[in-house]
């Protein structure tokens, strides 16, 4: 650390964090010694990308395979209007550069898995779990315990958010201490199918920025076996203890896991079965036969705000979730076209209506945002 130099222009960035006592000029030099992955540029990786980088961190990693999407522009921050179809990574890079200069930024243009995990996490001090999905958390917390690094952990969901650090090494739990098991898959909507509030990412995220910091520089009490809860509608926030468990499979006492594992398949995610061409239709072939004079029946399987946003005309309205008991209000023998907002929830719909008989059933593929591309621009994509 006292190799590490500050420039004088360096001083004059960071002269707020150097006349505060307890960071001063050895946190600064230990900031910008340290380096930070980040899984995800998302809404979490974007406030944390933004303010690592304006708080001096040396080195910061990117890692994600996704590009700019309109609808992620309401809470990705690090984005903007003008890298929409960029990748992400190259995005959040170019908003870096710009923010901070002397922040050196590798970016990762891969999914990480259980192959790539350790050799990307391993030249890092700190890793942040940015992600939205069961698999990747269950492998990020298992690759931060094998190599022994703090997982800064944040979670959001319409408009509640989680965050805490896991480091058993530090006497702290794992992720798998806190969820064993992962839910069923289906259970826990997607943001893009249950919503989050924009700002709530922000909140969650500038939280495990703090958390990096404090790490990095040595100073403060961090988040290790306490979980922070957030409440964006009540405006609180709460605070439970957490524990090491001993038994735990990866950092328990006697560990059962020590490689890396099938993530999708411990999770329960298995490979879709190839649809039927019989089962499926497109947007295009629905508006055609709705032209004809024996048009279908469109069962809409999405949520009333959704619904609200566009709909095709002469639609009904049953969301998946209600649509196990009320089935007996559709029509058995009626020629039935189902869809959502992208093809993912009618899919699981047609599978449903199947298993109780229903024969004429189709989902329309790519959803109501194909609708928009292939038919009709004036219905609002989400």
């Amino acid at each position: 650390m006292s190799n590490t130099i500050l420039s004088n222009e360096e001083i004059s960035r960071y002269s707020r964090h150097l006349i505060l006592p307890e960071f001063g000029m050895a946190g600064q030099r230990r900031v910008k010694q340290g380096s930070v992955l980040l899984i995800g540029t998302g809404g979490l990786g974007s406030p944390l990308a933004l303010y690592l980088a304006a708080a001096g961190v040396g080195h910061i990693g990117l890692v994600d395979f996704d590009v700019v999407d309109e609808s992620n522009l309401q809470r990705q921050i690090v984005h903007g209007t003008g890298t929409l179809g960029v990748r992400k990574t190259e995005s959040a890079k170019r908003r870096l550069a710009d923010l901070n200069p002397n922040v050196e930024v590798t970016t990762y243009e891969t999914q990480i898995s259980s192959e790539n995990a350790l050799e990307i996490m391993r030249p890092y001090d700190v890793i942040v779990d940015g992600t939205d999905n069961f698999p990747t958390r269950y492998l990020t917390n298992d690759a931060s315990v094998m190599l022994g690094k703090p997982n800064v952990y944040g979670s959001i969901f319409r408009f509640e958010g989680q965050a805490t650090v896991f480091s058993p090494k530090d006497g702290g739990p794992c992720y798998r201490c806190l969820y064993p098991e992962p839910p069923p898959p289906g259970l826990v909507p997607s943001c893009a199918e249950g919503g989050v509030l924009g700002v709530l990412p922000g909140v969650i995220g500038t939280i495990q920025a703090t958390e990096a910091l404090k790490l990095l520089a040595g100073i403060g009490e961090t988040l290790i076996g306490r979980l922070m809860l957030y409440d964006a509608l009540s405006m609180r926030f709460r605070e439970l203890k957490l524990r090491r468990n001993p038994l735990c499979p990866v950092c328990g006492e006697h560990p059962s896991v020590t490689e890396l594992i099938d993530y999708d398949q411990f999770c329960g995610i298995v490979p879709e079965p190839a649809k039927l061409a019989s089962e499926e239709i497109t947007p295009a072939e629905v508006a055609a036969w709705l032209g004809r004079a024996d048009p279908p029946f469109l069962l809409d399987v999405r949520e009333p705000n959704e619904w609200e946003i566009g709909h095709l005309p002469g639609a009904t309205r049953i969301s998946v979730n209600e649509l196990q008991g009320r089935m007996n209000e559709l029509d058995t023998a009626r020629e039935m076209v189902v869809y959502c907002r992208s093809g993912v929830r009618s899919g699981r719909a047609v599978d449903m209506l199947k298993a109780a008989g229903f024969r004429k059933v189709k989902n329309m593929t790519g959803g109501i945002l194909r609708w928009s591309d292939d038919v009709d621009p004036s219905i609002p994509k989400y």
